[in-house]
């Protein structure tokens, strides 16, 4: 009796590709503890880290001021020290110029939340119906326990009291990280490029510093010059429709306007409540709000990328979880570092792990029916189907075809081989 023949082993159950399946997943399972590591340690180090990596991306925009001042044979200590001092006169400047109508509006508090729930009483009826409606599912499901709010009084001058070290040491470490960084930050570059073994890596390394510099600097150069340009913008709104202190809502503007999208959020509802504690109608309300958005999205859509640029253009979305994450680890000042540190990332991602362009060596002709994205995609599919094959050829094909010379180009009365 003939014996059986064995079945064949399936291509992909092969042991060579299990082997390699386990490796990736090995590599996955060490990236997600790695990730998981880092999120404790950012909550951990918080009081630390915060404050260092917020004046490192300071000492990144301040980087070309302290250049300069540096031409006139200032030494890098003094320089520092001078745009250390810039710092503090500009944020003093700010808290002097603006403490008096920030107060005023901190003593009215108890009126304009008594206008506030004047025309939230209109909204009695709805609220009414919503009561209802919720006696009315307690009684279907049989529950005796009504939804209850306690307001617990816990000493919060203690808690000020209790919080206000720790704010003042984030500040004195923020300043002294500042000034070290801005006056080593030559060591600083030559010491990593000391650690690099190869002639590759340093100047891949060299490259990552060059554009960590040139795009974060550029990048907060302009954000604060658009910036100033929106406060100045939304306080001579607010002083055209007569908003008391038009000034402190400029300056709250260009100061929220540092973390994309909730700032704008935030500066939102500001102005709504101003709206709806100093008016009375309705369209009055909304005008603060009306007028802010119509300069918002100017700002956004034409000013922003005609300073930035395309090449300074980050993936919305890529924004919203950098702003989302850091906001959940370091709060405020996380939403000020969110948009920096993507630029750092990208860019170092960019030089240490290099991709090629999907274009293709002949693009797809465009016809009168296809779109912009029609004409990527296609592009792209033909791109991937041209790396597949070359792949697929053997390595002394394409060692062949690198060496022949491109069409056109060979001697007059030769042909390539």
């Amino acid at each position: 009796m003939a014996r059986a023949a064995k079945p064949a082993t399936p291509r992909d159950m092969t042991e060579s590709q299990f082997e390699r399946v386990a490796a990736n997943t090995a590599r996955l399972a060490m990236v997600f503890v790695g990730f998981l590591a880092l999120l404790f340690a950012l909550q951990v180090g918080q009081v630390f880290l915060a404050p260092v990596t917020l004046a490192i991306v300071i000492g990144l925009m301040f980087g070309p001021v302290a250049d300069r001042v540096e031409r006139f044979g200032v030494p890098p200590a003094l320089s520092a020290g001078i745009v250390v001092l810039m710092l503090i006169g500009v944020i003093a400047g700010g808290v002097m110029l603006f403490s008096g109508p920030l107060s005023e509006w901190v003593a009215r508090g108890p009126m304009i939340w008594n206008k506030l729930q004047q025309q939230l009483a209109t909204l009695e009826g709805p609220l009414e119906a919503v009561a209802a409606v919720q006696e009315q599912i307690t009684s279907i499901f049989g529950s005796d326990n009504a939804m209850a709010v306690t307001v617990e009084d816990g000493g919060q001058m203690i808690g000020v009291a209790m919080l206000a070290p720790a704010i003042l040491a984030q500040v004195l470490i923020f300043l002294a990280s500042l000034y070290f960084f801005v006056a080593t930050r030559d060591h600083i570059r030559i010491s990593v490029l000391s650690l690099c073994v190869s002639r590759r890596m340093r100047w891949r390394t060299a490259h990552v510093f060059r554009d960590v510099e040139a795009k974060v600097s550029r990048f907060l150069l302009s954000i604060t010059f658009i910036n100033g340009c929106v406060g100045c913008a939304v306080a001579l709104a607010m002083w055209a429709i007569g908003v008391p202190s038009p000034l402190l809502w400029g300056a709250m503007a260009a100061v929220l306007n540092y973390i994309p999208y909730v700032g704008q959020g935030v500066m939102m509802l500001v102005l709504l409540a101003v709206g709806l504690g100093t008016e009375t109608d309705l369209q009055n309300m909304l005008l603060p709000v009306g007028c802010y958005l119509a300069i918002n999205f100017v700002e956004g859509q034409i000013v922003t990328p005609h300073f930035i640029g395309r090449t300074m253009t980050l993936n919305p979305f890529l924004i919203f979880l950098s702003i989302t994450f850091w906001l959940w680890a370091w709060g405020p000042v996380g939403g000020l570092v969110a948009v920096p540190t993507l630029l750092i990332a990208t860019s170092v991602l960019a030089h240490m792990l290099p991709s090629k362009p999907m274009v293709p060596s002949r693009p797809v002709r465009r016809t009168r029916n296809m779109t912009d994205r029609d004409e990527l995609l296609a592009n792209t599919a033909r791109a991937i189907r041209e790396q597949a094959e070359e792949e697929e050829k053997p390595v002394g094909k394409r060692k062949e075809e690198r060496l022949e010379p491109p069409d056109g180009t060979a001697p007059t009365g030769a042909s390539p081989a």
